[in-house]
């Protein structure tokens, strides 16, 4: 069984509300945090996700500006970052085993190539679509920036590291992939065995109402996958933890992520 940890690792400042529920918050601006897990247990580290890039930022919010506004801006405080992130759980990025990417964006790809020793898993579906698509995507460089991609591409990839992950699979004893698409192509949902439940974990969920009281994705590519994903995360999760929700280390204290009988 493992022990599983949430930390904060930047703030996105606030979106339009339908971004986070569908056609529904018009005129509101809604608060976005951005999350990634720690999981240990049975001898291995877990990382899921690791942070967006510190000196793309400027580049990132510059997007995000002429998109959206002035309103929605990614910030990264000193204890936010993901060096010290780790140093609060006494490990260094040489000591992480194993680092889950969802989805394939900045925000979570950021900081890939800290981790030189590290099985990288994503999702092969979310891949191909990337890196492969049917149409140019001019926006490739807001998922994997260049520096990231070319780590990926030219170190870790000849280094055997790069898990391409079928739409279904066991990381690791107690530790699950879904493919859950519904954000990206490359949103996957993670489940954890700990010793009072499992513990799931998924960008197809920015805040909690969506999940618990069935209010779809406001910015997602699919109705029907979001409805299946909620479904299938109501029915085999014991607790979740959104990625994105404001209000997840008010849920978790001291970023420690434990079921509750009452939640079991």
């Amino acid at each position: 069984m493992y022990q599983v940890w949430v930390e904060q690792v930047a703030s996105l400042g606030k979106v339009p509300g339908p971004e986070v529920f569908w056609m529904d918050r018009f005129g509101e601006w809604l608060d976005l945090s951005i999350h990634v897990l720690v999981i240990q247990g049975q001898g291995r580290t877990v990382l899921v996700n690791t942070g967006p890039p510190l000196d793309y930022l400027d580049h990132m919010n510059a997007v995000w500006r002429e998109e959206l506004g002035e309103m929605t801006q990614m910030t990264v405080s000193s204890d936010q970052h993901i060096d010290a992130v780790l140093a609060r759980h006494q490990i260094s990025a040489d000591d992480v085993d194993m680092v889950v990417l969802t989805p394939l964006q900045a925000y979570a790809v950021g900081n890939i190539a800290r981790f030189q020793r590290a099985e990288i898993c994503v999702s092969r579906t979310g891949w191909i679509d990337l890196f492969a698509p049917k149409f140019f995507d001019a926006r490739r460089h807001m998922a994997v920036p260049d520096e990231q991609l070319k780590y990926l591409l030219f170190d870790a990839w000849p280094a055997g590291r790069v898990r391409l992950l079928e739409d279904e699979e066991e990381l690791a004893p107690g530790i699950m992939t879904w493919w859950a698409g519904t954000h990206h192509r490359s949103s996957l949902a993670v489940t954890i065995e700990s010793a009072r439940g499992r513990i799931g974990f998924s960008d197809v969920v920015f805040y909690y109402e969506n999940l618990e009281e069935d209010r779809p994705l406001g910015i997602q590519e699919s109705m029907e996958e979001c409805k299946m994903a909620y479904q299938r995360l109501r029915r085999t999760t014991d607790c979740f933890v959104s990625p994105y929700d404001p209000r997840t280390l008010a849920r978790f204290p001291q970023g420690r992520v434990s079921v509750s009988r009452s939640e079991i």
